[in-house]
C-alpha cells in the first residue's frame, strides 16, 4: 500500500508495549447504522492492536459487533453502515503509518489483497459458481499483477492450492464439486495469493464438522508459521479460538470487555461474559459439569441499559452497574497484557472467586 505522502502519520502513536511490532492499530473506532435519531451504533469506541505474525481472536454472540470492527477497519461495510469516528494505522513495511479510513479509494484498491486480505464467512457464498476455481484465482492475481503471464498465474494458482492441500488438477474444478472444507480452502489460498501481511478470517469454520475444523485450523497455524504473516480471526466459540490465537478480545454490545492470552481468557476469564461463554459449551476434558450458559439476550442496540450494558444478564451485577459505564483497564488481580471493562476489577469492590482463580502461580 503507497499512500500520498499527506497521509502519512508521524507523531509516533503507534509504539506499545509488545513483545512485536504493532501492523494494524485500531483507535477509538465508532460505527453507526442508520442515519439521524433512528440510527444504531453498533460499535462504541473500540480499541485494539495487531501485532505482527500474532493470531489475534475475536469473540462474542452473534450480532455483538465482530464482523462490523473488521469490515468497518477496512472499509468494506455495505450500507447503511458509516464509520462516524476513530481511525485504523497500518504500518507499512517501510516504516510508515497511514489511516485506512482516510486513503483515496484507488490507494484502498491498491492495498487489498497484497497488505490486507479478508476470508469472508461462507466460501460458497463468496465464490462464483459458474466459474471454475483456477480462473477466480487468476483472476485475482491479474487484478493486481497485471503483468504477469497467464502461465505464470496459472503456476501460482496450482501453488496455492497445494499449499492448502488441495490436488493442484482440481483448479479445474468449479466450487459445486468440492465439499465444504475445500472450498474454504480455496478461499484461504485466494487470500494469500498476493502475500498479505494481516489476514482476516470471518468465521471460516461455519457450517464445517469437527473433523474439518480441525484440519482448517492446522492449515492456518502451519500457513501462519511458514509465511509470517498477522491474522485476525472471528468466531462465537471461544473454545476454538483457544487452538490458534495468542490473545483474544471480547466483544459484547458493541465494545470490549476483555482482553488476554488465549490461554489467560481459557483458564482465567475476569470478565462475567466471559465466564459465561466458556460455560456455554461442554469440557472435553476432566468432570461433567452442568451447562451455566448465560441468562436473557443480547441488549437491543437501539435501547441499551443504562451503566454497564451486561448488568441485565450479570450474576454479580451491583447498585453502581446501573449508574457507570465501565471502562477498559487493568484487573483488579495485578496482571500484566490484560484488560478488563467490569466494576468488581474497580477499587473497592471484591472479584468473586469464580473470576479470580489461578490468579497466582503462573
Amino acid at each position: 500500500m503507497t499512500p500520498p505522502s499527506t497521509q502519512v502519520l508521524t507523531d509516533g502513536r503507534s509504539a506499545r508495549s509488545s513483545d512485536r511490532r504493532p501492523i494494524l492499530e485500531i483507535r477509538d473506532l465508532a460505527v453507526d447504522y442508520g442515519y439521524g435519531e433512528d440510527r444504531v451504533h453498533a460499535l462504541r469506541g473500540v480499541n485494539l492492536t495487531l501485532h505482527e505474525g500474532e493470531v489475534l481472536g475475536l469473540a462474542g454472540e452473534s450480532g455483538c459487533g465482530k464482523s462490523t470492527l473488521v469490515y468497518g477497519a477496512t472499509r468494506l461495510l455495505p450500507p447503511p453502515g458509516l464509520i462516524s469516528a476513530g481511525e485504523v494505522l497500518y504500518h507499512t513495511e517501510d516504516g510508515e503509518t497511514v489511516d485506512l479510513l482516510r486513503l483515496s479509494d484507488a490507494d484502498l484498491r491498491a492495498g487489498r489483497w497484497q497488505d490486507i486480505a479478508v476470508v469472508f464467512q461462507g466460501a460458497m457464498n463468496s465464490l462464483n459458481p459458474v466459474y471454475r476455481i483456477g480462473r477466480q484465482l487468476t483472476d485475482a492475481i491479474k487484478a493486481h499483477r497485471p503483468g504477469s503471464t497467464p502461465r505464470e498465474r496459472e503456476e501460482r494458482a496450482r501453488e496455492l492450492l497445494d499449499m492448502v492441500g488441495i490436488a493442484p488438477e482440481r483448479i479445474r474444478s468449479y466450487p459445486h464439486q468440492l465439499s465444504g472444507g475445500m472450498r474454504q480452502r480455496v478461499m484461504i489460498a485466494m487470500a494469500l495469493a498476493l502475500e498479505p501481511r494481516v489476514l482476516i478470517m470471518d468465521e471460516p469454520t461455519t457450517a464445517l464438522d469437527v473433523v474439518m475444523q480441525r484440519q482448517i485450523l492446522e492449515q492456518i497455524q502451519d500457513l501462519r508459521d511458514r509465511l509470517g504473516f498477522a491474522v485476525i480471526f472471528i468466531t462465537h466459540d471461544v473454545s476454538l479460538l483457544v487452538e490458534v490465537a495468542d490473545r483474544i478480545a471480547i466483544m459484547y454490545a458493541g465494545e470490549i470487555v476483555e482482553e488476554a492470552s488465549g490461554k489467560q481468557v481459557y483458564k482465567e476469564p475476569r470478565h462475567p461474559y466471559s465466564y459465561g461463554l466458556l460455560h456455554s459449551f461442554p469440557p472435553l476434558h476432566g468432570p461433567r459439569r452442568e451447562l451455566q450458559g448465560i441468562p436473557g439476550s443480547p441488549p437491543d442496540l437501539q435501547n441499551l441499559p443504562s451503566g454497564c450494558p451486561f448488568r441485565t444478564r450479570c450474576a454479580h451485577a451491583m447498585p453502581e452497574c446501573a449508574e457507570i459505564h465501565p471502562e477498559l483497564g487493568p484487573t483488579a488481580l495485578g496482571e500484566e497484557r490484560r484488560t478488563v471493562a467490569c466494576l468488581l476489577h474497580t477499587p473497592g469492590h471484591t472479584v468473586p472467586a469464580e473470576l479470580a482463580e489461578h490468579a497466582t502461580g503462573r
